[in-house]
């Protein structure tokens, strides 16, 4: 009986630390450092004012990967928080459709018969 409490109370002891440094959702190219390094882990205050400087001297990040530019964020960090890092505004998908150039209807053989 001790021995399942045991492995279970292991196995809760080397999850925990996973669970309360999961990553929160940040859009990196909005985010100012602070939110960064509050949301994303692995990345320190000094990381994070890292991926802001190469922001502002190159643009906007157009993929999660493109973060190996910056010094020190290597291919590990980039996936442990692969499913945080946003890329642009979430609200904004949903009124871009509203922002396309809309179709003139089809006429009908009706239609071109009387044009």
């Amino acid at each position: 009986m001790f021995h399942k409490f045991a492995a279970f109370a292991l196995a809760l002891t080397l999850t925990l630390p996973g669970l309360l440094l999961a990553a929160t959702p940040v859009n990196i190219n909005l985010a100012d450092a602070a939110t960064i390094a509050k949301s994303l882990d692995g990345i320190g205050q000094s990381k994070a004012e890292a991926i802001v400087a190469w922001r502002d001297a190159h643009g906007a990040f157009k993929k999660a990967d493109d973060l190996h530019q910056v010094k020190g964020i290597g291919k590990a960090t980039i996936e442990r928080n692969r499913s945080a890092i946003l890329l642009s505004d979430a609200s904004a998908g949903s009124t871009a459709k509203a922002d396309l150039p809309t179709k003139a209807p089809r006429k009908s053989k009706e239609d071109a018969v009387e044009d």
